[in-house]
C-alpha cells in the first residue's frame, strides 16, 4: 500500500482564491464551500495552507472534504497522507480512501485498506461495500460477496447491484443471473449491467429479453444491446435496433455511432454507413480519432477506401490505430504500394509500429507477392521493435511464401514457430499446395488435421479440389465420403447487396427472393453472353458426386452471381455494384465476374473472406493473384 508522503511547502504565488485577503477569515462553512469549488490543485493547497493558519487542520468535516479533493484531482499520495494523519477515522473517511483506489483501478491496495477498517473494528457500510466493488475482480469480489452477507448489508439494492456487476464481469454468468433473480428492486443499472453481462458471454437472446422488457431505457442500454449485435454477428439486427432507437426519440452518442458503424462494415452497407456519417456531422456528435478510425473502418470493409482516406486526412490527431486502418485498409484492396507508402509516411511522424501495423503490411505484401519486402517487415518486427509475432503475423507469411511456390521454406516456417499452429493457417498451407499442385505435403497436411480431430469443411475442400486438379477421382470421392461420414457440413456459401438502403442475402441456389424468377432470367442471359465470348465453365472444382451436367450448373447458381445478377436488375445502367460474400470467392465466379464486368460496363468491387476484388472492364484489381 501506498505510505505516507510529506506534503510540498505551501507557497501563496499562485492564483488567489476568490476570497478576503485576510488570514483571519476563513471559517468552516466558508472553507468547505472553497473545497468543494476548486478546480486545481494549487487551490486545494491555497485552502489547506490557510486552514493551518487558522488551527483548523484537525477540523473532521474539512479534513474529509479535503481528502475526496485531493484524490478527485489526481493526487492520490496527498489524500492517503491526510488520511494517515487523520485520528481514529470514522466509517466515512474509510470508505472515500477505499473509493479513490478502487476508482483508479488499485484494486489490491483498496482490499488492504478494508482489511485495516475491519482490523481498527470499524464497520463498514453499504457505500463502503459498493466503492471497494467498483471494478474489482472477481475472485476478491466473491470473498467480499461473503463479507456484505456477514454484514447483513447484501440485500441493499447498492451492494447487490455491485454485485451483479462484479459477477457479469468476471464472466460468471450462473451467479450474475441468480444474484439478479432474486433482487426485488430492480434498478435501471442493475438492468443494463446484467444486459451487459448476457450480451458479453454469447446469450443475445437472454440480453434482448430482458431489454424488451425494461420500461424505461437510457441511451447505455441502447447501446449494450446494438453493439451487442454488432459483436455478435448479427449486424443486420444492430442496424434495425439502431433505427428503433431513432425512432424512440433518444439520441445516439459517440458509442452508438462506433457500434452501427462495425455492423455497416461487417454488411459492406456503403449507404447505410454513408448516412450514419451524415448523421455524425449534423448532429453533433464530436468528431475524434476514435470516430474517424471507425468511419476508416466502415468505408475500407464497404469497398470505398477513396472515402475512407479523406476521412483520414481530415482526422488532426491521428494515433497509431488511425494509421493502422488506413494502412490495413489498403491492404485488403491490394493497393499494396500506398499501403507501404503511408507506413513510411506514419514512420516519418515519429509513430511507432504496432502488431496490427505488421499485419497490414505483411497482408499488403502476401497480396502483392512482394517477398523480399515481406521477409524484411518479418525480420524487423521483433529485430527493430520487439513485437513478437502472433498466429496472424505467421499466417500472412505462410500465404506470402505459399504463393511463391516456396512451400518447403512455409512448412519449415511453421514447423519452428514457438505457438501451436491453428487449422487456419494450415489450412492457408494446403491451399497453396493445392494452388502449385503438391500433392504429396497437401494429403500429409491434411491427414495430420483429420487425425487430430482438426480438419473442418475447408480442408476436405482444399484436398477434394487438390485431387481434382490433379485428375485424381478416387482421391475426390473418398474425400468426399471422409466428409460424410466425419459428418463436417460445408460452411454454406453466402453473399449480400445493398441496394436502396436494404440488404439483401443470397445463398448458392437461392429461390426465395421475390425477385427470383427476374434474377434467374437474368443468370440467364448473362450465360448467353458469356458463352458468345468463350466462356467454359470451371467444372473441376465441384465438390460433389454428381453427373457431368449437373456438375457444369452448379458453379452458375454460386451467391455472388445471384447478388451479382439481382444488382444488375435494381440499379441504374453504370451503377458500380458492391457484393460481400463470407467465403474465398472461387474460380469460376472469379472468371465469370470479370467477364461480367466488361459485358455490362459495370465497376464489380467483391469483398471476399480474404480482400477485395475490383473487377473492370475484363479485368481485377489483384491481377488474378488470390
Amino acid at each position: 500500500m501506498s505510505t505516507t508522503v510529506p506534503f510540498p511547502a505551501i507557497t501563496t504565488t499562485s492564483t488567489p482564491l476568490p476570497s478576503p485577503h485576510n488570514h483571519h477569515f476563513l471559517q468552516p462553512d466558508r472553507a468547505t464551500f472553497l473545497i468543494e469549488k476548486s478546480k486545481s490543485i494549487h487551490q486545494v493547497l491555497q485552502i489547506h495552507a490557510a486552514l493551518l493558519r487558522n488551527g483548523l487542520e484537525h477540523h473532521p468535516i474539512l479534513n474529509f472534504k479535503l481528502q475526496r479533493s485531493y484524490s478527485s484531482l489526481g493526487n492520490l499520495n496527498y489524500s492517503i497522507t491526510l488520511f494517515n494523519l487523520t485520528d481514529n477515522p470514522n466509517v466515512y473517511y474509510w470508505t472515500s480512501i477505499i473509493q479513490s483506489h478502487a476508482l483508479q483501478g488499485l484494486h489490491q491496495q483498496a482490499l488492504v485498506l478494508f482489511s485495516r477498517m475491519l482490523e481498527n473494528e470499524v464497520e463498514p457500510n453499504p457505500f463502503t461495500f459498493s466503492s471497494i466493488l467498483k471494478s474489482c475482480p472477481l475472485k476478491p469480489g466473491k470473498a467480499l460477496h461473503s463479507q456484505a452477507i456477514k454484514f447483513g448489508l447484501d440485500a441493499d439494492v447498492y451492494v447487490r447491484t455491485a454485485l451483479l456487476d462484479v459477477y457479469a464481469r468476471g464472466g460468471d454468468v450462473i451467479s450474475a443471473s441468480q444474484l439478479f433473480d432474486t433482487m426485488p428492486e430492480k434498478s435501471l443499472v442493475s438492468l443494463t449491467a446484467m444486459i451487459t453481462c448476457y450480451v458479453k458471454h454469447g446469450k443475445v437472446a437472454g440480453a434482448r429479453k430482458l431489454f424488451e422488457g425494461m420500461e424505461d431505457r437510457d441511451v447505455v442500454c441502447w447501446n449494450v444491446m446494438i453493439d451487442g449485435y454488432a459483436q455478435n454477428g448479427d449486424p443486420n439486427e444492430a442496424l434495425a435496433l439502431f433505427r428503433r432507437m431513432l425512432s424512440a426519440k433518444l439520441k445516439p452518442n459517440e458509442v452508438t455511432v462506433l457500434s452501427v458503424l462495425s455492423a455497416s462494415g461487417q454488411l459492406g452497407a456503403l449507404e447505410s454507413g454513408r448516412w450514419i456519417h451524415s448523421y455524425i456531422d449534423s448532429n453533433g456528435i464530436r468528431f475524434n480519432a476514435h470516430v474517424g478510425t471507425a468511419l476508416i473502418d466502415m468505408y475500407c470493409k464497404c469497398g470505398s477506401v477513396e472515402d475512407a482516406r479523406v476521412v483520414f486526412d481530415k482526422i488532426t490527431n491521428k494515433d497509431v490505430i488511425a494509421w493502422n486502418a488506413m494502412i490495413v485498409g489498403y491492404a485488403i484492396h491490394g493497393l499494396s504500394h500506398e499501403a507501404l507508402d503511408l507506413f513510411s509516411r506514419m514512420r516519418e511522424s515519429g509513430f511507432h509500429p504496432s502488431d496490427i501495423t505488421y499485419i497490414g503490411l505483411l497482408h499488403a505484401c502476401s497480396h502483392a507477392g512482394l517477398l523480399a519486402e515481406g521477409r524484411a517487415f518479418f525480420q524487423s518486427m521483433k529485430g527493430e521493435h520487439g513485437i513478437e509475432p502472433k498466429i496472424e503475423h505467421y499466417g500472412c507469411m505462410v500465404d506470402l511464401l505459399g504463393r511463391a511456390g516456396l512451400l518447403d521454406e512455409a512448412y519449415e516456417l511453421v514447423k519452428g514457430m514457438q505457438i501451436d499452429p491453428d487449422p487456419v493457417l494450415w489450412g492457408t498451407l494446403l491451399g497453396a499446395c493445392k494452388l502449385h499442385g503438391n500433392v504429396a505435403l497437401g494429403e500429409h497436411i491434411a491427414q495430420s488435421l483429420i487425425n487430430n480431430g482438426l480438419a473442418n469443411s475447408g480442408t476436405y475442400i482444399l484436398l477434394s479440389n487438390m485431387y481434382a486438379v490433379a485428375g485424381n477421382w478416387d482421391g475426390v470421392a473418398s474425400t468426399r465420403t471422409l466428409m460424410k461420414d466425419s459428418k463436417v457440413q460445408k460452411e454454406p456459401g453466402c453473399s449480400s447487396i445493398e441496394v436502396n438502403n436494404k440488404v439483401h442475402e443470397f445463398l448458392a441456389g437461392d429461390i426465395k427472393h421475390p425477385k427470383s424468377k427476374d434474377i434467374y432470367s437474368m443468370l440467364q442471359e448473362l450465360n448467353l453472353r458469356l458463352q458468345a465470348h468463350g466462356y467454359i465453365p470451371h467444372i473441376d472444382l465441384v465438390l460433389d458426386d454428381v453427373g457431368e451436367a449437373e456438375r457444369a450448373e452448379a458453379p452458375s447458381v454460386h451467391s455472388e452471381k445471384l447478388a451479382i445478377a439481382f444488382g444488375l436488375i435494381s440499379t441504374q445502367p453504370g451503377t458500380p455494384i458492391k457484393i460481400v460474400k463470407n467465403l474465398r470467392v472461387c474460380s469460376d465466379c472469379h472468371t465469370v465476374t470479370k467477364l461480367i464486368s466488361k459485358i455490362t460496363g459495370r465497376k464489380i468491387v467483391v469483398r471476399d473472406r480474404n480482400r477485395f476484388h475490383h473487377f473492370v472492364d475484363g479485368s481485377c484489381s489483384c491481377g488474378d493473384y488470390w
